[in-house]
C-alpha cells in the first residue's frame, strides 16, 4: 500500500487531524515500526508513547523513513510527509492491520481475560486445539501468553501479556503464513484500555473472573476503570464464555449480551457447562463436566483446585468451536504450565515446594484455599513480594491473606523498580503484623528461598509466589536477568538433601 491509501484508512476512522504529503502520496510502504533503530528506507515511522522525543523522529528520518504518523507536528523541516492523528493508540492497529494484510481474518481467534488464570487457561485451550488439529493432520495452533509467543515462525519469551498492535498483527501474519488455523491469546486490561486489540473480532472471548487489581496512577484509576476495560472484550466477540462463579456475575452477563452468543460455565447454578464431583484421585484433581450433549470425567496434570475453573473455561471455549470431548480430555490430562503450580519435593517427604505466579488478591485467596485442601496437616510458609510503582492495594491484600494462613512469611524483592524493596516490604509487614504472622525480610529471592528450605524441621508446604517462571528482576528502569524461582528451589532442595544425608550418616556412625 502507498501513503495515500494509509491516509484514506485513517480518514475513514475519523482519526486524521491534518496531513502534508508533498506530492509523495504514491510512495509505497514496505516497512512499519515505532522503534527508530529498526527503521528501514521507505518505511512508515509511528511516533508512539508518552515519553516520545523529537530526537527519535530525527533518527528515524536519517535512517530513511518515508513518512511519519504522530499526534504532533514536530516541524522537522524539508518536504517530509506526515499524518497527524487524534490518537496514536487508535491509529496503530488500523495501520498495522492494513500493513500485514488483515491476517486476523485468516485465523480463528480466542481471547481470554480475567484477574486470575489467563495463562493457564490459554495453555489448556491450546492443548485441546493441538490434540484435535494433530489428529486431523493440521498445523498446531498459535499462542500469545504472558510466558511465551508461538506463531509458527518464532517461539520466544513474551515481553507483554498482550503485545502492542504492530507486534500482534506481525504474529498473526506469521501464523497465517505458517498454515495455522487457530490462535489463542491472553487479553490484558491494559491491552483493552489502550486499544492494542482494536479492530480484532474474537471468535471466542472468555471472561474468567474479576477482582480489584492494577489500581495505580500508571494503570487503572479505580476498580470501575479496570472492570469496564475488561468488559469491553465482549464488544468485539462473537461467542462469549462467562464464568457463573465469578463475582459481579449479573454485570458480566449483561455485558456479554453484546456478543452474538453466550455460553456459561461454572460449578454453581445452571451453566451450559457444569463442573461437578470435584475430587482428588491418585494425586490428581478430577472432576465431571456436564452439558446438553455429554457428561464426561476429566483429570488435570496440574495441582490447584482452582484450576478446575480454568479447565471449565477451556472446555466452554472449545465446545463453542465444536471440538469433540475426547480431545478436551486429552489436552487437559497432559498440560502443565511453567511457573504455575509447579511442585517440588524433598526426598524425605517433609517438604513440598510450590512455585506459582499468584500475585493479586484473588489468586492468593484461591491458592491458600487449595493448599489447605490438598495438603492437610502441613505447615504453610510463604515467600513473596510486591512490585514497585503499581497495584498498591496488593501490599495490603497479600499481606493480610498470606499472614492469616501462613506460619511464617519471608518478604523478598519482586520487581521493585524505582521504589526501595525494603520500604515495600515494610509496608507489607504492617499488614502481616495485623494478623500476628512472624516475618523476615531478605531482599534476594534466592537467599530467601534457600533460608526457608534450610529451616524446615517438620511437614511444610513452602509457597514461592509472584514470579512464576520469570527470569528477570526490575530495579530502577532496567530489567536484569535473574534465575527463576524454580532454579533457586532446586538448589535449595539439593542442599537440604545433602544435609539430611550427612545427618543420617552421623546417627549411624554415632
Amino acid at each position: 500500500m502507498n501513503i495515500k491509501q494509509y491516509l484514506d484508512l485513517l480518514k475513514n476512522e475519523g482519526l486524521v487531524l491534518s496531513y502534508q504529503l508533498f506530492r509523495k502520496e504514491r510512495t509505497e510502504i514496505h516497512h512499519m515500526t515505532y522503534a527508530s533503530g529498526d527503521v528501514e528506507p521507505g518505511g512508515m515511522f509511528l511516533c508512539k508513547g508518552a515519553s516520545f522525543k523529537r530526537e527519535y523522529l530525527l533518527d528515524a528520518l536519517q535512517r530513511g523513513a518515508a513518512v511519519y504518523v504522530s499526534e504532533k507536528d514536530y516541524e522537522v523541516g524539508g518536504e517530509v510527509p506526515y499524518i497527524l492523528v487524534k490518537s496514536m493508540r487508535k491509529a496503530m492497529p488500523v495501520l498495522a492491520r492494513a500493513f500485514y494484510g488483515r491476517p486476523d481474518e485468516e485465523l480463528a481467534l480466542t481471547g481470554v481475560t480475567g484477574t486470575k488464570g489467563k495463562t493457564t487457561c490459554v495453555y489448556y485451550i491450546r492443548a485441546i486445539l493441538d490434540a484435535y488439529l494433530q489428529a486431523a493432520g493440521k498445523a498446531p495452533s498459535g499462542l500469545l501468553s504472558t510466558i511465551e509467543t508461538f506463531d509458527g515462525a518464532e517461539r520466544r519469551e513474551a515481553e507483554l501479556t498482550t503485545p502492542e498492535s504492530l507486534e500482534l498483527f506481525h504474529h498473526f501474519r506469521n501464523a497465517a503464513d505458517a498454515g495455522m488455523s487457530h490462535m489463542t491469546m491472553e487479553v490484558s486490561s491494559q491491552a483493552l484500555k489502550y486499544h492494542r486489540v482494536r479492530k480484532l473480532k474474537f471468535d471466542v472471548g472468555v471472561f474468567l473472573n474479576i477482582s480489584e487489581d492494577h489500581i495505580s496512577p500508571s494503570e487503572h484509576q479505580d476498580f470501575e476503570d479496570y472492570f469496564s476495560a475488561k468488559l469491553s472484550l465482549f464488544k468485539q466477540t462473537r461467542t462469549a464464555c462467562v464464568n457463573l462463579d465469578a463475582d459481579h456475575v449479573k454485570r458480566l452477563l449483561a455485558a456479554a449480551r453484546m456478543a452474538e452468543r453466550v455460553i456459561t460455565f461454572g460449578t454453581k447454578g445452571n451453566p451450559d457447562i457444569l463442573g461437578t464431583n470435584i475430587r482428588m484421585e491418585g494425586g490428581r484433581i478430577t472432576f465431571d463436566a456436564v452439558c446438553r450433549q455429554w457428561k464426561h470425567s476429566f483429570s488435570l496434570a496440574m495441582h490447584g483446585m482452582f484450576n478446575v475453573e480454568n479447565a471449565l473455561a477451556a472446555i466452554a471455549a472449545t465446545y463453542a468451536m465444536g471440538i469433540p470431548v475426547e480431545y478436551m480430555e486429552k489436552g487437559l490430562a497432559n498440560t502443565r504450565v511453567q511457573g504455575r503450580m509447579e511442585e517440588y519435593g524433598s526426598a524425605d517427604g517433609k517438604l513440598k515446594v510450590i512455585v506459582d505466579f499468584a500475585h493479586n488478591r484473588l489468586s492468593f485467596e484461591k491458592l491458600f484455599e487449595s493448599v489447605l485442601t490438598e495438603y492437610p496437616g502441613y505447615r504453610i510458609v510463604t515467600i513473596f513480594g510486591c512490585p514497585g510503582g503499581k497495584a498498591f492495594n496488593r501490599r495490603r491484600d497479600l499481606g493480610l491473606i498470606a499472614g492469616l494462613f501462613s506460619q511464617k512469611v519471608y518478604l523478598a524483592a519482586d520487581d521493585p523498580g524505582v521504589e526501595a524493596p525494603e520500604a515495600i516490604s515494610r509496608e507489607i509487614g504492617e499488614y502481616l503484623e495485623v494478623v500476628g504472622c512472624p516475618y523476615e525480610y531478605i531482599e534476594d529471592r534466592g537467599q530467601a528461598i534457600q533460608r526457608a528450605i534450610g529451616e524446615t524441621k517438620e511437614k511444610t508446604v513452602l509457597l514461592v509466589l509472584g514470579k512464576g517462571n520469570e527470569a528477570r528482576q526490575k530495579y530502577g528502569m532496567i530489567s536484569y536477568k535473574f534465575p527463576t524461582d524454580g532454579e533457586f528451589v532446586k538448589i535449595g532442595l539439593q542442599e537440604y538433601g545433602r544435609k539430611q544425608q550427612e545427618g543420617a550418616k552421623k546417627i549411624v556412625l554415632g
